[in-house]
């Protein structure tokens, strides 16, 4: 449609359409308010046709199984607190395809509510506001299930990525960036893989709450910096998988709180203020095969008792010996510093950092032990860098 044809808009070639047809849309831009795809067809943009919601409409909204939209410019969608208008909303449908488009300037950018097996790819979702409120999420899935969010960019939004209530899915190779709040926030979503994904300079990187059966492997989580700022925040977690991943340069790499059963194995932490901060209620989670490398502080916790397990880390603050040639440390290496304690009490204590009695203090505490926990301990630490 568009070049000629005797069709000239998008919503009347969606009336005129039956299920299994494609609409082309050529270069243009069509100003047609809310359009509604609600036959089972493909719409395919040709040379990124501009669909303009004008700030005042839902731009798309998909309401038919198996819709395939791909190729379009979809921009300008109105912004409203209350019913959440998108560039693209798809409503209670299975099988929809949304990819290859340019979104910018929407309110929510891709909104899936409670769809099934949807697929959402390569899509480079922008938005400008400087306030969360005035915003939304750049891809909002809600009570969805078998979700595939793959190789989309997305900056400027309130999260880059957001999932509630949303299982057996797969966030894979995306790009969440500059966003206000987290690059990606889940919450009540079960059995869900993140890999290899890139979270950089957002508010804070992600944010995992209320969950379990969650596998995080091979992301990176880069300059989240500020003063509540991670690069991962894990709130009421259990029985999850955090393998692999880059942790540099955030204000805390890992924050645990309420954190149980989880495996964290060959991540790497590097240039953070805080390798990783583990409260109190945290318990038998495994940190074993990590590099701590350059950290102002590699572990900081507000609890006296240990109930977590560290094993054959390296830790570039150790400076014991090994003797029997074995890669192993022959003494123990107690990662918690006293001045690491000493500052989740008193933050304000942190003007006294690299100060000469500081180092003093540390020193002796690494000696003899006694305000920092006893068992805070890693047994076996490893005496070369991993290499990972």
């Amino acid at each position: 449609m568009g070049q000629n044809n005797a069709v000239k808009t998008v919503k009347k070639a969606i009336e005129l359409a039956v299920p299994g047809d494609t609409i082309f849309v050529y270069n243009g831009v069509y100003k047609e308010g809310n359009i509604i795809v609600d036959k089972r067809i493909t719409l395919i943009g040709k040379d990124f046709p501009v669909l303009d919601g004008e700030m005042k409409y839902e731009v798309v909204s998909i309401k038919a199984d198996s819709v395939i939209f791909s190729g379009f410019k979809v921009i300008n969608s109105g912004y409203a607190s209350l019913n959440d208008p998108c560039g693209i909303k798809v409503y209670n449908k299975t099988g929809v395809i949304i990819k290859d488009n340019i979104l910018e300037n929407n309110f929510f950018g891709i909104y899936i509510q409670k769809g099934t097996s949807c697929l959402i790819k390569n899509n480079t979702i922008k938005a400008f506001q400087k306030e969360e409120q005035r915003i939304g999420n750049g891809i909002h899935c809600w009570k969805s299930e078998e979700m595939q969010i793959i190789g989309n960019r997305i900056s400027g939004h309130r999260d880059g990525i957001y999932f509630e209530f949303v299982s057996n899915s797969v966030i894979w190779r995306n790009i969440s960036k500059a966003n206000i709040r987290y690059g990606l926030h889940f919450m009540f979503s079960n059995d869900d893989a993140y890999i290899s994904n890139v979270f950089k300079n957002n508010g804070a990187g992600v944010a995992v709450m209320f969950t379990k059966n969650v596998k995080m492997f091979n992301n990176y989580f880069e300059e989240n910096w500020g003063d509540a700022a991670y690069g991962l925040l894990l709130k009421e977690i259990a029985d999850s998988y955090i393998l692999g991943n880059k942790f540099v340069r955030n204000t805390s790499g890992i924050y645990m709180e309420g954190t149980s059963r989880v495996t964290l194995s060959r991540n790497i932490f590097k240039d953070n203020g805080w390798g990783m901060k583990i409260q109190a209620s945290c318990m038998d989670n495994e940190i074993s095969y990590n590099n701590f490398l350059a950290n102002t502080f590699d572990i900081s916790t507000n609890g006296s008792l240990v109930l977590n397990h560290f094993n054959n880390n390296y830790w570039d603050k150790y400076d014991g010996y090994d003797l029997n040639r074995d890669g192993i440390g022959d003494v123990p290496f107690h990662p918690l510093s006293l001045f690491a304690v000493l500052t989740e009490n008193n933050p304000s204590a942190m003007l006294l950092f690299r100060s000469f009695m500081i180092t003093l203090l540390d020193k002796s505490e690494k000696i003899l032990p006694s305000i920092t926990p006893d068992n805070f301990i890693d047994k076996t630490p490893e005496m070369k860098s991993l290499a990972l």
